[in-house]
């Protein structure tokens, strides 16, 4: 394990501090002056790339207690080897505080993070460099400053990888993901349940002949753990929706498949208020594109309460998803079918009956994703997830923090206008300023702006350097 240097690209939008920015193509101005008085709000909003000049990828992001954000993931740009677990602590404006990196000559990632009482850390992930295989489990707790309390690897001596981790309320942890060494099939699903030291309690494997994965873990209000995944054994089509329920002992309560004739994932699964469960993941059997984001409502017992996809004609999918305390949930992926680029950051507002409240995309001109979304203190959003887009290297950790409405900064916001008394004076200009994005009336992105007004939000440079410049500008065809 090292402490890395720093190397942060930062681009911070309070709505408090934001001047407003409008960019006329010649519609009446009285239209936009009651949302540019109304903007004002106590949350804050902006995005943060981490990282250096090869890949860095965030998989797992939380808000810490004292209100800073930490993420798990990997880090090609430090460390020892090829690939090393990464994890990176911020402030509450998403200021690296620190990061550490662990791992030796071989492949080694982190999928996913929790924190514990203690203010520490627990990362799961993968190792090559140590264990029994050619890649094992690999358990890392920390202190809260990141350093090394203990490790501990889990399999046999073929492959296995962790993808989830959640605390237990014996104050152990609960590990999902796959093993290679054990089991009745390729692949399967590999729950390894541990004290608060990190050994070992029991193991459990599920599935068939085939492969199988739990990509989510989570414990149940009964005791229990609920895992959802990948099964090729089990279901109607090539690949389904698999979702595990057991005891507290890892035994099967029951199992479900969800999913058509093609190829059917989860990603992700949280208890709902009800008991019941939500799992997001993608679809290929159902939607309108190659594949969809999936989004599956269930009862207590698993059974299907009703499922949504969304997306467009291109692929899709989700990678985590959150309930609202309200109803409704957010699910935080990648669209292939809208956005700025090649692969947009995808993120999805739903109502309890999971029709659709607001989307949002964001990046740029590269492939940028959505990994973990997680609600925050002041009622907004944070997601992790990797872009090409912005940052110092070939792929960067990504990391934005939304308002309640998934908005970041004063552009983005939707707002009702009032009529108001306020001179409008843009400076003309012949056309829009290069790196800026227009947004319409109701806070819409605008790709090809036809004659009007819209708001303008100004991105740094291709450096990734430099703040959003904010003014007001008119554009004269």
């Amino acid at each position: 394990m090292a402490r890395r240097p720093r190397r942060t690209i930062d681009c911070t939008c309070r709505r408090k501090e934001m001047k407003e920015t409008v960019f006329a193509f010649g519609l009446a101005a009285a239209l936009f002056a009651g949302c540019l008085a109304s903007v004002a709000s106590a949350q804050s909003s902006w995005w943060k790339t981490y990282g250096d000049s090869l890949s860095d990828i965030g998989n797992a992001v939380l808000q810490t207690a004292e209100g800073g954000y930490v993420i798990g993931g990997s880090t090609a740009s430090f460390g020892a080897g090829v690939t090393d677990v990464y994890l990176v602590k911020t402030n509450a404006t998403g200021e690296e505080v620190w990061a550490e990196v662990w791992g030796d000559s071989m492949p080694d990632g982190g999928n996913s993070v929790c924190q514990i009482a203690d203010s520490g850390y627990v990362v799961a992930g993968y190792t090559g460099s140590y264990g029994a295989g050619g890649h094992d489990v690999w358990l890392i707790r920390t202190d809260a400053e990141g350093d090394t309390v203990w490790t501990r690897t889990y399999g046999g001596g073929n492959g296995e990888q962790g993808n989830s981790v959640a605390p237990t309320a014996d104050g152990g942890y609960i590990v999902t993901g796959y093993t290679w060494s054990f089991g009745a099939g390729v692949a399967d699903v590999y729950l390894i349940k541990t004290n608060a030291a990190g050994d070992t309690d029991w193991t459990r494997t599920y599935g068939g002949t085939s492969g199988d994965e739990g990509l989510s873990v989570q414990q149940t209000v009964d005791g229990g753990y609920i895992v959802a995944g990948v099964t090729h054994s089990i279901g109607a089509g090539i690949a389904d929706v698999y979702l595990i329920k057991t005891n507290a002992a890892g035994d099967t309560d029951w199992t479900r498949t969800y999913g058509g004739t093609s190829n059917d994932e989860g990603h992700s699964v949280r208890q709902t208020a009800d008991s019941g469960y939500i799992i997001a993941g993608y679809t290929s059997s159902f939607g309108a594109g190659s594949q969809d984001l999936y989004l599956i409502k269930t009862n207590a017992s698993g059974d299907t309460v009703w499922t949504r996809t969304f997306g467009g004609n291109l692929r899709d999918w989700g990678n985590s998803v959150q309930p609202m305390a309200g109803g409704g949930y957010v699910i935080a992926g990648v669209t292939r079918s809208f956005g700025a680029g090649g692969q947009d950051l995808y993120l999805i507002r739903t109502d309890a009956s999971g029709d659709t409240v607001w989307t949002r995309t964001f990046g740029g001109t590269g492939n940028d994703a959505g990994n973990s979304v997680q609600s925050t203190g002041d009622g907004g959003w944070v997601i992790a997830g990797s872009t090409t887009s912005f940052g110092a290297g070939n792929s960067d950790v990504y990391l934005i923090k939304t308002d309640a409405d998934g908005f970041v900064g004063l552009a983005e916001k939707s707002l009702q206008p009032q009529v108001r008394s306020r001179r409008f004076e843009p400076t003309v200009v012949g056309s829009l300023p290069r790196g800026a994005i227009a947004f319409d009336a109701m806070g819409r992105r605008v790709l090809h702006p036809i004659p009007g007004i819209y708001f303008v939000r100004e991105e740094p440079q291709a450096s990734g350097h430099g703040p959003q410049a904010a003014r007001r500008v008119a554009v004269k065809r």
